[in-house]
C-alpha cells in the first residue's frame, strides 16, 4: 500500500468536510428534509440527565443523531443557541449528565436507517410542570428557590423554558420535521391535583405554536424510578392517556435509583432511552428493531492460543441491547473500501491484498474491529502481531471485553518506508486470560497502522516436536521461554531453555525441525528484541 493511496484517503476525508461546509451555506434556502425527524425532550432532572458517570460508549457520536442547542456551552463546542451539533451528553445543560434522550435518539436512528434524528432538549432539575406553562411560569419562578431561578435562566434571563423550546423548534423546522415529544417530569408535583391538565396544556401549546397536528405528533411520558420515592406517581403518568390521545408510556420496571430514591443509574438512563424509542416507534407505526448479536465471521469463535487474521472480524449484528451496548462489530470512518481486496467488501472496512493474503490498511484514529474468541484455558499468554507502517506515528490498542489488555502499541516504521513490508513485533510479554468466550477489540489509536494478524501464545506452550517437548517437561524456574520462527517469519511455537546457546542447540539437534524452512530458523527470547539465526544441516 503506497503513501500516495494514504494521501488520497486523507484528501477524500477532507473533501467530505468541504462538502459539508458547502451544504451548510446553501442549506438555509433548502426545504426541510422529510428524512430529518426531530423530537422535543422536556421535563425535570431525570430528563435533564442526573448521571454524570457515563462512559466512552455514551460519548461516542452516532452519525445520524443531532441536537439543537438550547443553552450556550462553549466548553462543549456548542456556543450558539439554535445551532445544530452532534448529540453527545450532556445534551441539556453544560454540567448535566446522561439523559434518556441520548439513547432514545440512537435507538430511533438504528430503527430508521434512512433517517437522521434531531433532539431539542429543555429540562430543569427540581421543577414543577408550572415552569413550562406559558401563562404561569413567571409566577412560578418568582416564588421559586434561588437555585431554581438561577437554573431556569439557562433558557433566557426570564427563565422561559417553554419559550426556548418554541424558539429553537422553529429554527429546527427549517431543517427537518418535528415528529414527536418525549417527557419526564412529576417528582416535584406529587401534591398537584391538576398536573395532568397542565401537562396536556403544555403539549397543546407546542402543537399550536409549531403548527403541528396531534394525530401526527405522539407524546411519550416516562415513569418515575422503579421502587423509588416517587414510584406512586406512576399511576398519574399512566393517567395521561385520558388527556392525550396519541400517547405512550415508557415503563421504568427494573430500573431503580442510584441510591437517592429519585434518579436513575447510568444503566437506567440507557434502558429508559430504549423504552421511549420502543413506544415512539409503535405510535408512528414502525416496528422496533429487535437486537441481533454479532457473530464470528466463520461461524466459530477463534481459538486462543492461536492466530487472529485481522480481516476475519465478526459479522455485525443489528441494533443495541437493553443496556445500550451495540451489536456492531466494526467502526470505519467512512463507508468506502479504500483497499484493493474484494474480501468483506460489503463492510467498507479498508482491506488490501498482500503477498500472503489480506491485511488491514488505511486506518484512522477511532476505527475498531471486534472478534469473538474462545480462550481454551486459564493462563498467561504472550501476544505478537504482524504489522507495517510507512511513517513513525502509527499505533493501536487491544481490549478483551472492553478492558484494555495492552498499552498503546506503536507500529515501527519500516526501514524502506514501505507500507507493505511486514514485521512481527511483540505486543505483550504476559497477559492473563480466563477460559471461555470473549470479545477481542482492536482499536486504532494513531493513523495508518497496517496489520496482518495478531497471535496469542500460551507461555510455556510446547512445540509439536518431540525433542523440544521433552526438554520442556524438565524445565526449571531458572529457564526462559523462547520462540522459534521459520524463514517467512511464521511462529512455529514456544519452548524453554537455559539461555540462548542452549536454545540454539535444542533447535539444531531436533530432527523434525530439519525438514522445515530449508533448515533455517530464527530464535527470540520472549520479552527481548534480539533474534538469533540458526542453520540446521542434515
Amino acid at each position: 500500500m503506497s503513501a500516495k493511496k494514504h494521501f488520497r484517503k486523507a484528501m477524500a476525508v477532507a473533501g467530505v468536510a468541504v462538502g459539508f461546509s458547502l451544504f451548510a451555506v446553501t442549506d438555509a434556502n433548502a426545504a426541510p428534509d422529510p428524512n430529518f425527524h426531530i423530537y422535543i425532550a422536556y421535563g425535570q432532572s431525570n430528563m435533564e440527565g442526573n448521571a454524570t458517570n457515563f462512559t466512552d460508549k455514551d460519548k461516542k457520536e452516532h452519525p445520524r443523531v443531532k441536537m439543537f442547542a438550547t443553552t450556550s456551552c462553549p466548553r462543549l463546542n456548542r456556543p450558539t443557541v439554535g445551532e445544530m451539533y452532534p448529540a453527545v451528553p450532556p445534551m441539556f445543560k453544560c454540567n448535566a449528565g446522561l439523559s434518556p434522550a441520548d439513547w432514545f435518539g440512537r435507538h430511533m436512528a438504528d430503527s430508521l436507517p434512512d433517517v437522521t434524528i434531531g433532539i431539542i432538549p429543555v429540562a430543569q432539575g427540581g421543577t414543577s410542570i408550572r415552569l413550562f406553562d406559558p401563562d404561569d411560569y413567571k409566577n412560578y419562578i418568582a416564588s421559586a428557590a434561588d437555585w431554581l431561578q438561577s437554573g431556569a435562566k439557562a433558557y433566557g434571563n426570564d427563565g422561559n423554558a417553554m419559550g426556548r423550546i418554541i424558539e429553537v423548534a422553529k429554527k429546527a423546522q427549517e431543517k427537518g420535521v418535528i415528529k414527536g415529544i418525549i417527557f419526564h417530569q412529576g417528582e416535584t408535583d406529587g401534591g398537584m391535583s391538576n398536573w395532568e391538565q397542565i401537562v396536556k396544556k403544555t403539549y397543546e401549546y407546542m402543537l399550536k405554536q409549531l403548527n403541528l397536528k396531534a394525530e401526527e405528533t405522539p407524546f411519550v411520558a416516562g415513569e418515575m424510578v422503579d421502587g423509588g420515592s416517587c414510584a406512586g406517581f406512576n399511576s398519574r403518568v399512566n393517567n395521561l392517556s385520558k388527556y392525550i390521545v396519541n400517547f405512550g408510556v415508557a415503563s421504568s420496571k427494573g430500573y431503580g435509583s442510584k441510591g437517592d430514591g429519585l434518579h436513575f443509574t447510568v444503566e437506567g438512563y440507557r434502558g429508559m432511552g430504549l423504552r421511549y424509542a420502543q413506544q415512539m416507534l409503535k405510535l408512528i407505526n414502525v416496528a422496533p428493531v429487535d437486537p441481533v448479536p454479532q457473530e464470528p465471521f466463520k461461524g466459530k469463535a477463534i481459538e486462543i492460543p492461536g492466530k487472529i487474521e485481522v480481516e476475519d472480524f465478526d459479522k455485525p449484528g443489528i441494533g443495541k441491547n437493553d443496556d445500550g451496548t451495540s451489536n456492531a462489530s466494526f467502526s470505519d470512518e467512512d463507508s468506502e473500501n479504500h483497499g484493493d481486496s474484494d474480501y468483506r467488501k460489503d463492510t467498507g472496512v479498508d482491506l488490501y491484498k498482500t503477498a500472503d493474503g489480506v491485511a488491514l490498511g488505511y486506518t484512522q484514529v477511532g476505527e475498531w474491529l471486534e472478534y469473538t474468541v474462545e480462550v481454551i484455558a486459564d493462563g498467561e499468554y504472550s501476544v505478537e502481531a504482524s504489522v507495517a507502517a510507512g511513517n513513525s506515528t502509527s499505533a493501536f490498542k487491544l481490549y478483551i471485553d472492553e478492558k484494555a489488555i495492552t498499552d498503546e502499541v506503536s507500529v515501527p516504521q519500516t526501514a524502506d518506508n514501505k507500507w507493505d513490508t511486514y514485521k512481527t513485533i511483540d505486543i505483550k510479554d504476559k497477559v492473563a486470560l480466563k477460559a471461555g468466550k470473549h470479545v477481542l477489540k482492536l482499536e486504532i489509536t494513531a493513523n495508518y497502522a497496517n496489520i496482518d494478524w495478531i497471535q496469542f501464545s500460551r507461555l510455556g506452550e510446547v512445540l509439536p516436536y518431540e525433542s523440544i517437548a521433552k526438554v520442556r517437561f524438565d524445565a526449571t524456574e531458572t529457564e526462559s521461554n523462547f520462540s522459534v520462527y521459520n524463514m517467512q517469519g511464521k511462529k512455529l511455537g514456544t519452548f524453554t531453555a537455559k539461555g540462548m546457546a542452549a536454545a540454539m542447540n535444542l533447535v539444531k539437534s531436533d530432527a523434525k525441525l530439519r525438514k522445515h524452512s530449508q533448515g533455517v530458523f530464527f530464535i527470540r527470547k520472549n520479552g527481548e528484541s534480539h533474534i538469533k539465526k540458526v542453520v540446521v544441516h542434515e
